[in-house]
């Protein structure tokens, strides 16, 4: 499993606010139990933290890890 990836363009934009990323403090996140996908960009980790809130990604399945 690759983790490696590009550095964001400098017109990346944050997957919840659609600020520019390196305006501010960028989070990459990427979701490496499925080939490790494309990465998402938040530009800090308040929006990260609201992005998870409203996708409901701390109930269920999501808020589990087994490590390899």
């Amino acid at each position: 499993m690759s983790t490696a990836i590009e550095r964001p363009g400098p017109d990346q934009t944050c997957a919840y606010c659609d600020s520019a990323i390196f305006d501010h403090d960028p989070v990459c996140v990427r979701d490496c139990t499925d080939d490790c996908g494309s990465p998402t960009y938040f530009c800090n980790y308040a929006c990260l933290s609201s992005y998870i809130d409203e996708e409901g990604l701390t109930v269920g399945e999501a808020c589990e890890w087994t490590p390899k």
